[in-house]
């Protein structure tokens, strides 16, 4: 296990689960000398962390770990993604870049300034962004060892409706959107996940969000590594922004326990 002192966590599920819930950005720490470097007054910090966060989402994989028969394993980040967004490339081939949230933020969702233009990003890639990246693939090669694959399910929530920032927010915002990936996401994971959330509401794919998160030393060569995204609409189970959780946590989490046991 990850020391709980870091960033990160990988909490240990079954011997033989292949499945890893991976929770990157449901949390809304900013360590005081990262904070430095933001522009935000802490009201406006505080604002910009209620849009941004994936609230309760580790609660949901927490809660789906314990409901599930098989355990799965979970990774999740235990900073705010202001300090760095680890599901993004750290270069030109990310498209969130042109909104300046590429894997270390200028812009804010409202599209506001976060940082100045020209901050270097390389102190805090080196110091957050690599390290978990490492750590990420480390864990996928742990169950590919133990189990012969892996399924890295993506725990995501994104707000009923389109924040500034987004690039393809015009199109259909479902209960429950499914990100796939035409290399790591095969038929019977979607079809499993379409049944998993069937009691949720309305299953789509691929929008507003798409794709998956795979880390490179196994993105595209590797068919051992599923992976789905699960973005689940911030209204079904939450106050919007940044309030708390109502009743529709406990069956969104009933729901990724039955995917998790179902693959």
């Amino acid at each position: 296990m990850t020391d709980p002192t870091a960033s990160f966590e990988l909490l240990a599920g079954a011997a033989d689960s292949p499945v890893l819930l991976h929770v990157p950005h449901s949390a809304r720490t900013v360590p005081a000398d990262v904070r430095e470097g933001i522009v935000l007054d802490d009201a406006e910090l505080e604002r910009e962390l209620d849009h941004i966060t994936d609230a309760h989402t580790a609660e949901i994989a927490a809660r789906a770990a314990a409901l599930a028969g098989r355990r799965p394993w979970r990774f999740v980040n235990r900073l705010s993604r202001l300090v760095v967004d680890p599901e993004r490339f750290p270069d030109d081939r990310e498209e969130m870049l042109a909104v300046g949230m590429g894997a270390v933020y200028t812009r804010t969702t409202h599209r506001g300034e976060l940082r100045p233009a020209d901050t270097d990003p390389e102190p805090l890639l080196a110091r957050y962004f690599r390290p978990y990246a490492s750590a990420m693939a480390e864990a996928v090669a742990g169950r590919l060892a133990a189990t012969g694959r892996a399924v890295v399910i993506d725990v995501h929530s994104y707000p009923a409706a389109p924040l500034p920032y987004e690039l393809h927010g015009s199109g259909p915002r479902p209960p429950v959107c499914l990100g796939t990936d035409a290399f790591h996401t095969p038929p019977e994971l979607t079809r499993a996940a379409r049944e998993a959330f069937a009691g949720c509401g309305e299953t789509g794919l691929d929008s507003p969000f798409a794709g998956t998160y795979v880390p490179l030393e196994f993105h595209g060569t590797d068919a051992r590594v599923g992976a789905l995204m699960v973005e689940i609409r911030r209204d079904t189970y939450m106050t919007e922004p940044g309030g708390p959780a109502g009743p529709g946590l406990e069956r969104l989490a009933g729901a990724l326990a039955a995917l998790a046991d179902g693959v």
